[in-house]
């Protein structure tokens, strides 16, 4: 069986052995979006049958999803680089349309779940740009909770 990098190569470019590791199993249980916010029990997406927020709009749109990080208190800041104290979230885009989330682990380090498939630690938001996922559309922050 190939390994994940080589299985990755078209649909992730940016990833490399060097800049990830994988860091648990593959599951159903969750997505990236809920990933980003720590959930691990509930696939968060716009559709009928997924978890979404109640008072956001079902549609897949770059607003509607910055609308979910808002109401979680993240806001849009200058940069993916760590602040100490402070909690951040990568958004990626394919044009306007949401494909992938991230979260910025306490390291410095980022943390993403693949779909159904695995999660990984990588070591920039840029580790998973100019693939399927598409551009890094947004970086979000909020103060960290204590």
């Amino acid at each position: 069986m190939p390994a994940f990098h080589e299985l990755a190569r078209e649909a992730l470019p940016a990833l490399t052995p060097s800049n990830y590791r994988v860091t648990s199993p593959a599951t159903w249980n969750y997505n990236c979006i809920a990933w980003a916010v720590d959930v691990t029990d509930a696939w968060w997406w716009p559709v009928p049958g997924r978890y979404w927020p109640a008072d956001i709009p079902r549609e897949e749109s770059r607003a509607t999803f910055l609308a979910v990080f808002a109401n979680l208190g993240y806001s849009p800041c200058a940069t993916a680089d760590l602040e100490v104290g402070v909690e951040k979230i990568a958004l990626y885009a394919v044009g306007e349309k949401p494909t992938h989330a991230a979260r910025q682990l306490a390291s410095g380090a980022w943390t993403s779940k693949l779909g159904p498939s695995i999660d990984i630690e990588h070591t920039s938001p840029e580790a998973l740009a100019g693939g399927v996922y598409g551009e890094l559309a947004a970086v979000l922050s909020r103060k960290a909770a204590m």
